[in-house]
């Protein structure tokens, strides 16, 4: 189930919508395969907090899918990093009154949610 939690975790954060601009869209895994393009001819200009920890987020959160039994703490660290940028999102979405934005990161928080409860349980 852990596991599960963690793989719907890195997926949803993927679908994460993001505007701005009059023109410009795109999702998560769009923006992460330009910046993936851009690595290979110019890193230094890939290289920023809202991209480098929510890397470090899903890099932790597949070594997690990986283990037989998911480390917490792995977990947990992938989780915050993760949802640093599905937070900003989330309040760009709200402040700009974006419907669409919003809309996107609800899934993500849903398994955040669940994966939290998830491990609070298995803790009793």
């Amino acid at each position: 189930m852990k596991k599960l939690l963690n793989f719907l975790l890195i997926l949803t954060f993927h679908f994460g919508y993001l505007e701005w601009g009059e023109n410009n869209s795109s999702f998560i895994f769009e923006a992460e395969a330009e910046i993936f393009k851009k690595v290979g001819s110019d890193v230094l200009s890939a290289v920023h907090p809202l991209t480098v920890i929510p890397l470090i987020g899903i890099i932790l959160l597949i070594i997690t899918l990986f283990q037989s039994q998911p480390n917490k703490r792995l977990t947990f660290i992938g989780l915050a990093c993760l949802g640093i940028l599905m937070a900003v999102i989330l309040l760009v979405g709200i402040l700009g009154l974006n419907y669409k934005v919003v809309l996107s990161v609800i899934p993500f928080w849903i398994v955040a949610i669940f994966l939290i409860f998830t491990y609070r349980k298995s803790n009793k």
